[in-house]
């Protein structure tokens, strides 16, 4: 085996020191889905988003995620003309009426699918899962939701894009053909909601694999490594029309460099029509985002990233563009309640 080729494997192993294995998400709390299979089913109605991310702008073979997610519940019957349903003509469904009211979902199921592509460089990763999640109340204003994922995941290295040196190495075989290795799969997690705050765990990549791209060209470092999450947050009503936000998303990844990562957020929501909102990454950057939601159909909101890492001389900025449809909204819920 070569040592161009040996190097690549090294620097895709060390995905894992970056956190690279499981992409990074600046709006993770507009979709908690995307990181814990417990959502599955949470909101009134089957919610479906599409999110594509470039990572480094600017950077030749920077990361670029696009997913798309899907869920809603079943067996949910707790639609009723309350803040936990839809809203009452002429008040603000985030306002004080919406604490007063708010109460626990009867216990029900939730089903989901997530389709994820993640490409750096000459590693390409795509992933389907299936999710189930069963909700319960633990008090009338307390939830409590269990949820796994299960799927499989296609890794590829695409020889025909690789430097002329490990395109060469002929234990890849033929030029133009793309590598791939089928492995399973196998997200959990809990979440813990109410009107005010969630808290939720999660684990994905569950299962330690090698990653293999040839017979011969087993690496030591080339392996898929579980991801730790842990989310919170919290609402503050600061007045009838305003909400705050603040939360935090913490990544431990073993083996790393730096096992556990930190994401501090905090967002502004005017009333169930706009919100803007700001992060800051320890270690790595800053974030921006800005969102929209038109009528009880579809939202969209934008984010930006700047790191504050060496990459900064090269990269031009990292840019999230996600887009939610509320499906089967029956009951004109104006964007999701329990995802926020």
């Amino acid at each position: 085996m070569k040592r161009p080729l040996l190097s690549l494997l090294a620097l895709c192993g060390s995905f894992a020191a970056l956190g690279q294995q499981r992409p990074h998400y600046t709006q993770y709390v507009l979709n908690n889905f995307i990181l814990n299979p417990a959502l599955a089913g949470i909101e009134n109605y089957a919610d479906l988003k599409v999110s594509t991310r470039d990572q480094w702008v600017g950077l030749n073979g920077a990361p670029r995620t696009s997913y798309l997610t899907l869920h809603m519940p079943i067996g949910k019957k707790d639609y009723k003309s309350s803040a936990t349903g839809f809203s009452t003509p002429g008040e603000n469904p985030r306002g004080a009426r919406y604490w007063e009211s708010y109460e626990a979902s009867e216990p029900h199921h939730g089903i989901g699918v997530v389709v994820l592509n993640d490409r750096t460089g000459n590693i390409n990763r795509f992933t389907a899962n299936f999710a189930y999640a069963y909700h319960i109340g633990l008090s009338p204003r307390l939830n409590l939701s269990a949820g796994v994922a299960a799927g499989v995941s296609r890794l590829g290295f695409d020889r025909a894009k690789a430097t002329p040196e490990v395109a060469g190495d002929v234990a890849l075989g033929d030029i133009n053909t793309i590598l791939n290795r089928i492995r399973p799969d196998l997200n959990a997690g809990l979440w813990l909601y109410s009107s005010d705050f969630f808290i939720g765990v999660s684990a994905q990549q569950v299962i330690p694999q090698k990653f293999v791209v040839a017979d011969d060209a087993r690496f030591s470092q080339g392996k898929l490594i579980p991801h730790l999450f842990g989310t919170a947050g919290y609402r503050f009503l600061l007045s009838d029309d305003i909400n705050a936000i603040p939360s935090l998303m913490v990544k431990y990844v073993a083996g790393a460099p730096l096992p556990l990562q930190y994401d501090l957020n905090a967002k502004l929501q005017y009333r169930d029509l706009l919100w803007l909102g700001g992060g800051y990454r320890i270690r790595d950057g800053y974030s921006a985002m800005l969102g929209l939601n038109v009528g009880n159909t579809f939202n969209v909101s934008y984010a930006y990233d700047f790191t504050t890492t060496q990459l900064k001389t090269a990269s031009r900025g990292t840019h999230e563009i996600m887009i939610g449809f509320l499906l089967g909204n029956r009951y004109g819920d104006t964007c999701p309640r329990n995802i926020w």
